[in-house]
């Protein structure tokens, strides 16, 4: 979504969020007011404070926060927590840390979301007479064979299915809206919702009433995960939108309460009662529509989950590209503009739900699991939206007061979801723990390797590397030797590079070429310049690209000579006699160099334990050759060690001796 498309409402557009952004979010009616009501006796101050609670957590948190204010924050139309630290990234280092624990958090919350959406659909199938019997067993076969097909089907891409994405969810809120105005005249009572007295009532004076925020919380989940899709319809389309959907939602969350407060007050909702098959959710379809709800609600909770899987896709490109996360294979199934393919993360999610869904088997048990990851996230997102305001230069005192509004929510939610962690929140924790570990090992890393990288001055080089390409005595090395330098300044080049070319074993080219990649806070800029340092013999290419896209350096070095030589900027002909006469290409060798850690001296602990670490997730990783995209046939690959330098300054404690001479 360009700039200009950001502020226009469309049919396409307003179709598109419905089908992507609200995924998440939308599905939360199946399994909000079950989670609130389990273990509880269904009284009219439980029902309404309850409601208001979920009424005003939609409304100050997804519709104020995210939809109002934080969707402001766009990266060039882009949205997410990585596309919102990119914008502020220079102002404090520290924000790395907020940054990294709210996509570790993000992460972790979608091994959650599929399985709890799944499995709360599938589970409406004991409401049906005829099924009523089934087994726990069954519905996790069903759930896990749903979830299994999902990830397997992520290698083709998801275009022709993304169409029917929109008409579906339409679909799913318009059922939402009818089921839930349905039983409105059940008990007009419940209007008394929207009064957030009730909310506040319960929070104060029932017992216990405090800790009902953790299920209160997974109305706003999707939230976040609106915030990240920003990019696929643009900020007029999402707001608009979002009026209908809210009204769906609230409709149905009312239509609900006013059920159970007609149907069910006074009873007390054991444990059996819920694995009896008990959701408001299917209670308020008539039973002639409950096969028809179930398949409408198990599509929907499909989006849902595969809305999460391309998000997740989407940020762990964003974290390799801000130098975040290990580098991965990287596919694309599809032309659609920003659809990828991580073979890697698939197989993780994959396994991380199955794991969710064996190990807890109910939905009802899910919801322990469910919230506690995700709250971390949003708390990371107000205090880097905080830093974006600062940016805006607005007044400090509108800043303040959202911080103490946004804080004050945010942590409430954390402290009640703790409630969770021993009933499985620890699992969520624990793999947004182990993801963060990553993210921090791995910046870590690189900012101990910047310490060991040593620069010079390219031009005193340049004449020797004019003089190298036309000594006859020392044997070609290649005609065209590439370098991928990390020198921000063209006048400087890695030390490394230059010990590479003169001292390992001399290299001589027709041409030294040296390519740099710089990643700009954009999302999508492709852009290069180049510097003809000395003409047809030193070239500098610099490629400026947006977080958001992929260095396939093979194809974008080939465009950019390509286009080179159409200028007559360079002849990139073979110098041999013979190849020449034929006026065939000369021949390309990139070098990557790739470093080693080959003595951990002048390192403290910690950073002793980062570089092993790092090193052991590197050799786990994509090679550097295939994260640039490079073609492998025509790169060579030269280990150097990190710490060469110190080590060649180092005054070892060495004695010299010398053997007794016999005297005649």
């Amino acid at each position: 979504m360009n700039a200009n498309g950001k502020h226009r409402v469309t049919a396409a557009g307003l179709l598109i969020a419905l089908g992507v952004i609200y995924g998440d979010i939308g599905t939360s009616p199946l399994y909000v007011l079950s989670a609130i009501i389990k273990g509880k006796t269904i009284t009219q101050e439980l029902v309404l404070g309850s409601l208001s609670l979920v009424i005003w957590t939609l409304t100050l948190q997804t519709t104020v926060k995210y939809v109002l204010m934080i969707l402001r924050a766009d990266n060039h139309g882009e949205g997410g927590i990585f596309a919102l630290y990119a914008l502020i990234r220079r102002r404090r280092k520290w924000l790395v840390i907020p940054a990294m624990i709210g996509g570790a958090s993000l992460l972790a919350d979608g091994m959650i979301t599929p399985p709890m959406s799944v499995t709360s659909a599938i589970e409406g199938l004991r409401n049906i007479p005829a099924l009523h019997a089934i087994t726990d067993s069954a519905i996790v076969g069903i759930v896990l064979a749903i979830i299994v097909v999902l990830f397997f089907v992520q290698q083709f891409g998801s275009g022709s299915i993304g169409k029917l994405f929109g008409p579906v969810m339409f679909v799913w809120f318009s059922m939402l809206a009818v089921l839930g105005v349905n039983h409105l005249a059940d008990y007009l009572g419940v209007f008394k919702a929207f009064n957030p007295w009730y909310g506040l009532q319960l929070l104060v004076y029932y017992p216990q009433g405090f800790w009902i925020m953790g299920g209160v919380f997974l109305c706003t989940t999707g939230a976040e995960a609106l915030y990240s899709d920003l990019g696929h319809c643009g900020l007029a389309n999402i707001r608009m939108s979002w009026i209908f959907v809210k009204t769906c939602l609230i409709l149905n969350y009312l239509g609900q309460g006013a059920w159970l407060l007609s149907h069910m007050q006074g009873t007390f909702i054991t444990e059996t009662i819920i694995e009896s098959g008990f959701n408001p959710f299917y209670s308020v379809m008539p039973h002639w529509f409950l096969m028809a709800g179930i398949v409408i609600a198990a599509t929907a909770a499909i989006i849902a989950s595969q809305a999460l899987i391309s998000g997740s896709f989407t940020l762990i490109s964003e974290a390799m590209r801000l130098n975040l996360w290990p580098k991965m294979t990287i596919k694309y199934p599809s032309e659609v503009r920003g659809q990828l393919y991580l073979p890697g993360i698939n197989w993780l999610l994959l396994v991380g739900c199955c794991g969710v869904v064996l190990h807890f088997r109910k939905s009802s048990n899910m919801d322990a699991a469910y919230g506690l990851a995700i709250t971390l996230c949003m708390l990371a997102t107000t205090i880097l939206f905080a830093n974006f305001l600062v940016i805006r230069r607005i007044k400090a005192s509108i800043i303040y007061v959202f911080l103490a509004v946004y804080l004050t929510i945010d942590i409430t939610f954390l402290v009640a979801n703790l409630a969770k962690f021993k009933e499985g929140g620890y699992i969520a924790l624990l793999v947004a723990g182990v993801l963060y570990i990553v993210m921090y090992v791995w910046f870590r890393a690189r900012k101990i390797k910047n310490r060991y990288l040593e620069f010079e001055k390219l031009e005193p080089h340049v004449p020797l590397l004019g003089e190298l390409s036309s000594d006859n005595s020392v044997a070609k090395y290649a005609t065209h030797l590439v370098y991928l330098t990390s020198a921000d300044n063209p006048r400087e080049i890695e030390r490394k590079i230059v010990f590479s070319i003169f001292r390992r074993q001399p290299k001589r080219a027709d041409i030294y070429w040296f390519v740099h990649v710089d990643t700009l806070d954009e999302p999508y800029t492709v852009e290069y310049q180049v510097k003809h340092i000395l003409v047809n013999d030193v070239i500098r290419i610099d490629f400026r690209l947006g977080f958001r896209i992929q260095p396939r350096l093979d194809l974008m070095f080939r465009k950019v000579v390509k286009e080179l030589v159409a200028n007559h900027e360079v002849n990139v002909k073979s110098r041999y006699e013979s190849l020449e006469k034929k006026h065939v290409t000369g021949d390309f060798t990139f070098i990557v160099t790739e470093k080693y850690l080959s003595s951990d001296r002048g390192l403290s602990y910690i950073e002793r334990v980062v570089m092993k670490l790092y090193f052991w997730l590197k050799d786990m990783s994509v090679s550097e050759e295939r994260a640039f995209g490079l073609e492998a046939s025509n790169v060579l690959v030269e280990r150097t060690p990190l710490d060469a330098n110190i080590n060649m300054v180092r005054q070892i404690g060495i004695k010299r001796v010398y053997p007794d001479v016999e005297e005649e």
